[in-house]
């Protein structure tokens, strides 16, 4: 299983790999760029190899490719899993080299969506080289299939979306709901936010791609009729976000404004539990895990209408869709949320029973076994 950074192994594989070797026996080892720290933290059933794997386009990748094509000839492997943009790259055209039987290319997002001229046409030749040496592929969500097949990617019957799509889901025993309400108490007392203000959320990474300037700019407009409002906004801000300068000075001096900066991800449950609404008006998303671990919680939210956000929930009634980079749209979905506390609330419950019917973790995982162990059956049939 081969991702280009430990990070991405850490949040979206790790617990598939634990749960493929104890469920069925499975030999599994990781790669990505050396990470010594994560070396030591695995258990001892699960191998590691390093490799270098410079992000962006960088011409060591030639070197990358060349290591990959050793350890595949050396090890022998019977699938491999790559995903994110560089270690697909790499790892798929050394899986082919060196005909390993099941390659499996994880397409949990497509990279040139969003850019245009001669970057587009140079990513978009990746991507397709990379479905072209895979065996098999896994969409993130049946949106994100249709595009890339329109894209002519590959022919629709090349891949597949696992269950109603996303990677593992979220952890319901740690996003414990009746934790919610204390949860809630203890972080809006650590940031001065009173139990009557409505808050609105926002978590991951500030920039503008994750439309952070139409957040900020909608909330300016709500806050002028609504004095009781807040906007938490929990997670790192970019050297190069991109964001108008202007618009962060004024969040960084509003008082109805708070920032937390960075979070450990292990306490974002707790973080969640203060907002009564996640915002996510993102313009690109693979699945959306936030909105999946917000939903655990019982909170309502807004995002966008573009492939992987919008299908994790249902418009108006698990969720509330907007156009993506529509400032007036996304201020009149806040304002009818901040209206109507009633209706804010219903739409956090069925994001609960949409959460627990389909992206429990458990549940998951098993239909990661169940695609598992069909891609390894047909190991010795496949065209190489």
């Amino acid at each position: 299983m081969i991702t280009t950074v430990s990070l991405t192994l850490k949040v979206f594989v790790m617990e598939t790999a634990k749960y493929l070797h104890k469920q069925c026996g499975y030999d599994v080892t990781l790669i990505c760029d050396n990470d010594e720290e994560f070396k030591i933290s695995l258990p001892n059933y699960i191998h590691y190899i390093p490799v270098h794997m410079a992000r962006g386009v960088d011409i060591t990748g030639i070197k990358s490719i060349i290591e990959f094509i050793k350890i595949f000839r050396n090890v022998k492997f019977d699938m491999v899993q790559y995903s994110t943009p560089n270690a697909a790259c790499y790892a798929s055209i050394a899986a082919k080299i060196t005909k390993v039987p099941v390659r499996l290319y994880c397409q949990w997002g497509i990279r040139y969506v969003g850019m245009d001229g001669i970057s587009r046409k140079i990513f978009k030749a990746i991507e397709k080289m990379v479905c072209r040496n895979s065996t098999d592929i896994r969409a993130v969500s049946p949106m994100n299939k249709a595009f890339a097949v329109s894209e002519g990617l590959y022919p629709e019957e090349r891949a597949i979306v696992v269950g109603k799509g996303g990677t593992i889901g979220v952890d319901m025993q740690r996003y414990d709901i009746s934790k919610k309400a204390d949860y809630r108490s203890a972080i809006r007392n650590q940031y001065g936010i009173s139990d009557e203000a409505f808050v609105y959320g926002f978590a991951g990474r500030v920039s503008v791609d994750k439309g952070f300037t139409e957040l900020l700019t909608a909330f300016r407009i709500i806050r002028e009729s609504e004095p009781n409002a807040k906007l938490f906004i929990v997670g790192s801000m970019e050297d190069n976000c991109d964001v108008p300068v202007e618009i962060l000075e004024w969040a960084r001096k509003s008082e109805q404004v708070v920032m937390t900066g960075m979070v450990d991800g292990s306490k974002m449950n707790e973080y969640y539990s203060a907002m009564d609404v996640l915002v996510h008006p993102t313009y690109r998303e693979g699945f959306g895990m936030v909105l999946q671990e917000a939903g655990a919680l019982g909170i309502a939210m807004i995002t966008t209408k573009i492939p992987g956000a919008s299908e994790v929930m249902e418009n108006g009634i698990s969720c509330v869709l907007v156009e993506p980079k529509n400032i007036s749209e996304l201020a009149s979905a806040m304002k009818r949320l901040i209206s109507d506390v009633g209706r804010t609330k219903e739409i956090g419950q069925a994001a609960f029973e949409r959460t627990k019917q389909y992206y429990n973790r458990p549940i998951m995982l098993e239909n990661q076994k169940a695609d598992y162990e069909k891609l390894l059956s047909k190991r010795g049939t496949q065209t190489l």
